[in-house]
């Protein structure tokens, strides 16, 4: 299977007729390069390392772990019809999360999208699987924990990194989607691996050391406190299976990425990370997994394969494995913040139009996360502050859906199907337009955005592509847009997948600004406040963008910034 396949035939005229840098950007990403968008953001460290703290947090209790597992997959499968149902009934436009929250809080327009943008471009950073990279490199390399104040080799070995993976995506963006589609696929190699260990560890084929580690004398009865924080861990987890909506006019095909690729790629992500918690249960005794201070993974192949093999090879696996994130988070990423730009939610706007500048810029905010603050706890408190907004963009989106469902005949949202369906069949010949000038393209990128998400119901021709030029093959790929519309049908979420995904983001929201017990924390430890503190106010910087923009406008004299418009300046 490619890694990159042709909206349309490569063997046709116009195609021949293009310059080779002009027919790379008509490559569109295919079923496996779909499949591994999802895999690699939804496989990351968490899976090698959280399970045993999560055990922890339910002090050895299998059933209410287990139950914690199911639950956090049956969240992850409610977000995803909502996510379903709008990419379906909107264009098909790279934004992800921006797309729906335009179209329903549409007033004042524009405050959506700013407060969304910062959410994505600051906080939609890569620096902490980063530093977990970086830090299992050297390992690897030295033999030595980076231990040093500011653990600057961990640092700097994620600096080279992200600049890798940069380069990569703007000087050899073919190649750079081979190494991520290798990766993603290796990611599911190594769950299936252990799956496989655990289940020949149970019929006996294999046989472990028993274990000579006593039960930890700090256990206590399940509070309410500890089994939210352990389904919180859970949820994370998880994240990563909206990543193809981030980026849909990539696709070859958006519409099946949507209803078969994406869900089957969660699906079968959930169910293998199931396998492998089980596996987890089965290879190590109860009483090592809650004492473990240490890679749950590293006490799994270590007694399978020795210390001696593990203490290396499993730094550099999981190295490997962060890449792969690393590598679809500064993808898609780069194209939401690309789309942020064309519609003027960005300072410098027009600068970042340019998606190698808007790789750049995820490369700039990822450095900065990651060489800035002190390093004792970086990790954790990277990734809270990475995931933890993201709950309240899901949180609204939930509560935008319930809104237009509730509302379905004033927003026109329960479109029926007819009205998709009845797309004209494009004309056997068309004349092609004359390949566009500087200002004619400006000019149909301008056009292009007239239909606006804001006021979005149905319309065939707008997901046409709004490049900065409009050629002859840009004709072949709207006709070919219009031919597959034809057939495509809407979707409906269930309401109890809107309840249960909203009361999952309501709690995800609130519950890590609730204190934890007196003497659950060190001393010396970041303040349970401080992530979510700084989280929210970043949305609110949004807020502070908008209205502080608008105000400098006028008091320059200049007209009011303009959004979901082409910047012709």
């Amino acid at each position: 299977m490619p890694t990159l396949i042709p909206v349309i035939s490569t063997e046709s005229q116009a195609f021949a007729r293009l310059t080779p840098s002009a027919k790379k950007q008509f490559r569109k990403l295919g079923t496996l390069s779909c499949i591994s968008l999802i895999t690699n953001k939804m496989i990351g460290t968490g899976l090698f390392s959280t399970p045993s703290i999560i055990f922890k947090y339910c002090n050895g209790n299998v059933p209410l772990f287990l139950s914690l597992w199911l639950l956090g997959a049956i969240i992850t499968l409610s977000g995803l019809l909502i996510y379903l149902e709008y990419a379906l009934k909107l264009p098909f436009k790279n934004g992800g999360e921006k797309n729906y929250l335009l179209r329903v809080f549409r007033t004042p327009k524009g405050l959506s999208g700013c407060i969304y943008a910062f959410q994505i471009v600051f906080l939609g950073f890569s620096s902490g699987n980063l530093f977990a990279f970086g830090k299992y490199l050297w390992y690897a390399i030295s033999g030595n924990q980076a231990e040093s104040e500011d653990n600057w080799p961990s640092k700097l070995i994620g600096v080279g990194c992200i600049t890798f993976c940069t380069w990569l995506h703007i000087r050899r963006p073919n190649q750079g989607t081979a190494l991520f589609n290798f990766l993603g696929m290796f990611k599911i190699f190594i769950l299936l691996l252990i799956i496989g260990i655990g289940f020949l560890v149970a019929v006996g084929l294999i046989t472990v050391p028993k274990s000579t580690v006593s039960l930890p004398s700090d256990l206590n009865d399940n509070n309410l406190y500890s089994v939210a924080v352990a389904l919180l861990e859970v949820v994370y987890s998880f994240k990563g299976w909206e990543n193809v909506n981030y980026v849909l006019q990539e696709l070859e095909d958006p519409y099946r990425a949507l209803t078969f690729i994406a869900p089957i790629s969660v699906i079968q992500v959930t169910a293998l990370y199931f396998l492998v918690v089980v596996s987890y249960l089965i290879v190590i005794p109860k009483q090592e997994l809650l004492s473990s201070g240490v890679l749950v993974a590293g006490i799994f192949f270590n007694k399978v394969f020795g210390e001696s093999i593990t203490s290396r090879l499993l730094p550099v696996l999981i190295s490997f494995l962060t890449l792969g994130n690393v590598m679809v988070v500064s993808f898609a990423h780069s194209h939401v913040n690309q789309e942020l730009a064309r519609e003027n939610y960005l300072p410098f706007s027009h600068y970042f139009e340019d998606i190698n500048h808007s790789l750049i810029l995820h490369w700039f905010i990822t450095v900065v996360i990651l060489v800035g603050p002190p390093s004792s706890e970086i990790y954790e408190f990277v990734v809270n502050l990475y995931i933890y907004p993201g709950t309240w963009i899901n949180l609204f989106i939930t509560i935008g859906i319930i809104y237009l469902k509730l509302n379905s005949d004033k927003e026109q949202w329960n479109i029926p199907e007819s009205t998709i369906s009845d797309v004209p069949e494009p004309a056997e010949e068309e004349t092609a337009p004359e390949p566009a000038t500087t200002e004619t393209a400006s000019l149909s990128s301008l056009a292009s955005s007239a239909t606006s998400i804001h006021s979005y119901t149905v319309d065939a021709d707008a997901d046409a592509a709004s490049d900065h030029s409009y050629t002859e093959f840009d004709l072949l790929l709207l006709q070919a847009s219009r031919a597959t519309t034809k057939h495509l049908k809407t979707f409906s979420v269930p309401w109890i997948c809107i309840l249960v995904f909203f009361a999952a983001n309501l709690f995800l929201a609130v519950f890590p600004f609730v204190p934890p017990p007196t003497g659950s924390r060190d001393p010396g430890s970041i303040p349970y406040w401080c992530f979510p503190t700084v989280g929210t106010g970043c949305l609110l910087m949004g807020a502070v963008f908008f209205y502080g923009r608008k105000r400098y406008y006028k008091f320059m004299g200049w007209q009011e910034p303009s959004y979901e418009e082409k910047i012709l300046f």
